[in-house]
């Protein structure tokens, strides 16, 4: 890892990149963002909120704000938002200067993590062909990532276990 670079997590909402993000931040001594979070404790509401008072533009434009703010950093890890890494300024900073991991699931596995959660505004409203469009449709983005973990049948120890094989 040169001194510059971070890990990024990237994936569809529900494919685990803050819980595997956490840990990886944990084994390797270094602080973890979350952009999400990032985004609700600047914002002083909730993902679902800002949705709901502002809308899906201007979150993703403040969203992109704050990724590019925080991947100004150095040496950390950090989770993207499931729609993050389609902006092309995050995805070129991305891609050009730092380690991105696509955590990649089986639709079938996405749709039923996803399907009427409520903290996911984008899910709450979408039928399961609404969301597998979206998962096909991000897909062909998230991978441009320079490694991608088949996260299908291993546990969340395993796939931080394969991300450190690849660090």
């Amino acid at each position: 890892m040169k001194s510059k670079e971070n890990i990024v997590f990237l994936g569809m909402m529900g494919s685990g990149k803050t819980s595997i993000g956490s840990l990886v931040s944990k084994k390797l001594k270094l602080n973890f963002f979350d952009i999400d979070r990032q985004i609700e404790n600047e914002l002083g509401m909730k993902i679902s909120k800002i949705f709901e008072t502002k809308g899906e533009k201007f979150f993703r434009e403040f969203e992109e704000i704050m990724a590019l703010k925080i991947l100004r950093r150095s040496k950390i890890v950090i989770s993207l938002g499931g729609g993050t890494f389609m902006s092309k300024k995050v995805r070129k900073e991305i891609l050009n200067n730092h380690l991105s991991f696509w955590l990649q699931w089986d639709d079938e596995t996405l749709v039923k993590r996803i399907k009427n959660s409520k903290k996911r505004p984008i899910a709450i409203q979408s039928s399961k062909d609404e969301l597998l469009d979206l998962i096909k449709k991000r897909s062909s983005i998230y991978s441009k990532a320079r490694y991608k973990i088949n996260c299908d049948n291993l546990t969340k120890f395993e796939i931080v276990e394969k991300v450190m094989k690849n660090l």
